[in-house]
């Protein structure tokens, strides 16, 4: 079953992760490095997601892509940011143009 409700489990196995002290959890070594490790990590797997994006091995860029979204709920664990508050802002965005909602972004930025 691939669906949203693997990314929930995956984002609560990574909360829960926080707490482990074993030294034995991927996950934990990397929050207890902190946010900028995790951006780091994060950054790195984005552009091996790139760099398969261009070749043509489908399986890889799959491997890729899944690297990137565990790494991103890392990330956002790291500053307490859940994935349902990720999704509520997704979900806000629903319905208005690409387009339209950059150009909001952009007109609140200045």
């Amino acid at each position: 079953m691939s669906d949203v409700n693997t990314l929930e489990r995956l984002a609560a196995l990574v909360h829960s992760r926080r707490s482990d002290t074993s030294g034995k959890s991927y996950t934990s070594q990397l929050l207890t490095a902190g946010t900028e490790r995790c951006a780091k990590k994060f950054g790195e797997e984005a552009v091996e997601a790139v760099i398969a994006a261009l070749g043509t091995d489908t399986a890889a860029l799959k491997a890729e892509a899944a690297d990137v979204l565990y790494h991103l709920l890392v990330l956002l664990e790291s500053r307490n940011v859940t994935l349902q508050e990720v999704l509520k802002v997704l979900d806000g965005r629903m319905g208005t143009s690409g387009l339209e909602e950059k150009a909001s972004r952009t007109r609140g930025a200045s």
